[in-house]
């Protein structure tokens, strides 16, 4: 058999028993609530979202006039993009992260919070 043929049989199983390995992991790691986090932005989020919440004044009036909710909040925390131009400065002990995020009616929005070690400090919302 020809070194092509070969090669062509090779990488055509190896894609196949890839994405049999893919689907198998993913089902078992979605029934016991694990995440696989590789890139920067998914490990940031994820990293966020793991701490306990604190909300300063000033986002705690921006929830109060009912432009945006806490859920908003949480679905921007899981499905936002963290703007890294911006974020991972040294602020106040912790690390400034923003994060660009949808509320439920599908209005842009900024949110600024500062990641403490034990922490998160959700400081401030704004629309886009």
């Amino acid at each position: 058999m020809k070194f092509q043929f070969r090669l062509a049989y090779y990488l055509f199983g190896l894609l196949l028993g890839g994405i049999f390995v893919m689907w198998f992991l993913k089902s078992k790691a979605t029934s016991r609530g694990v995440e696989f986090c590789y890139f920067p932005n998914c490990r940031v989020l994820k990293d966020l979202r793991s701490k306990s919440l604190e909300i300063d004044s000033l986002a705690q009036q921006s929830i109060k006039e009912k432009w945006v909710t806490l859920e908003d909040i949480k679905q921007s925390l899981t499905y936002g993009d963290v703007d890294f131009e911006k974020s991972n400065e040294p602020y106040r002990k912790g690390k400034i992260y923003i994060i660009e995020g949808k509320t439920s009616k599908n209005e842009d929005i900024t949110i600024t919070m500062v990641n403490y070690p034990t922490k998160v400090l959700l400081e401030k919302i704004e629309k886009k």
